[in-house]
């Protein structure tokens, strides 16, 4: 069977339980409780997002999220943000470092967190734009969206770091 992509409003998607979907395309075809994964999460992650029935078998791929209508695409972001939850990280509060590593204390739109950081070589990846990804020790994610956008003193903490 070929892969359906999906490039226009051609379905309407509505939200589900907790990370899924419910899919209605204009054909006349219902899925529910489906559930969305991104292909790449991290570098694209607006584009090539996959649906999945309960099964696990793709019903199809959303090309662009931009070329769906909107409740859509705020159902698609909705979903996403639950199943991969990567808190974002408003706020540097404290940065130390002790035998070579590194425990941050931050704020992010889930509240403080407190993690140490082992390797800042492979722990600390700015990727595209300013956007910059970091993994704990306990392989928690944490992203900030936009290390510009950071206020002056949590940007010192941790500019060796980036």
């Amino acid at each position: 069977m070929a892969r359906q992509y999906i490039d226009s409003d051609e379905v309407r998607i509505t939200r589900g339980n907790i990370y899924t979907v419910n899919l209605e395309f204009y054909d006349g075809r219902k899925y529910e409780e489906v559930e969305v994964r991104s292909l790449f999460p991290i570098s694209g992650p607006r584009r090539y997002i996959t649906l999945l029935d309960s099964e696990g078998k793709e019903i199809a791929v959303i090309r662009n999220l931009d070329t769906l209508m909107k409740e859509s695409q705020e159902a698609i972001e909705d979903a996403l943000r639950e199943y991969y939850l990567i808190p974002k990280i408003s706020r540097i509060l404290d940065r130390e470092e002790k035998y070579g590593i590194l425990k941050w204390t931050v704020e992010t739109d889930r509240g403080i967190r407190s993690f140490d950081i082992r390797n800042r070589q492979s722990d600390i990846k700015t990727i595209y734009g300013n956007r910059v990804l970091i993994k704990d020790s306990d392989d928690n994610r944490y992203e900030i969206p936009d290390w510009e956008q950071l206020d002056i003193k949590s940007f010192k903490k941790i500019a060796t770091d980036l």
